[in-house]
């Protein structure tokens, strides 16, 4: 950083939401690289409303152990919460923003046709409309 000195607010958790898709790896890089930078820890939320065996977002135990070595090699704070059933995602991911008082809110988006591009999926939405602090959201 040469020299420079990073607000106190910007040392904050950066609360990332994750889902096991290339929304949610572009989200991770995102949100790590701020981490990084700012000298945050991060706290990544994986969460589905669903059944565990229905929803594609929800990480596997291989893919939790895979995300947990690489947030270890990233030298990076973390902690990961995984939440299955108890509330959506969006719900999830704002309540930790909130209870961690995070500085930044990192989620991933998924491209969309020129039609699509009128409509954000209902977690993103939800998050970028309610979040209590910045959000940073990341094409895939």
């Amino acid at each position: 950083m040469s020299g420079e000195t990073v607000p106190a607010q910007d040392r904050a958790t950066i609360v990332v939401g994750y889902t096991p898709t290339p929304q949610g790896e572009a989200a991770l890089r995102a949100a790590l690289d701020e981490a990084g930078r700012r000298g945050s820890s991060l706290h990544v939320v994986n969460a589905s409303s669903a059944e565990a065996y229905v929803d594609q977002g929800l990480a596997g135990p291989e893919q939790l152990d895979d995300l947990r070595r690489r947030l270890a090699e990233s030298g990076v704070a973390h902690q990961v919460e995984q939440s299955v059933g108890r509330k959506d995602p969006a719900e999830e991911i704002l309540d930790a923003a909130e209870r961690l008082a995070a500085s930044l809110v990192v989620i991933g988006l998924r491209r969309r046709s020129p039609v699509g591009k009128l409509l954000l999926g209902s977690t993103a939405q939800r998050v970028l409309l309610q979040a209590g602090c910045p959000v940073l959201a990341v094409k895939a």
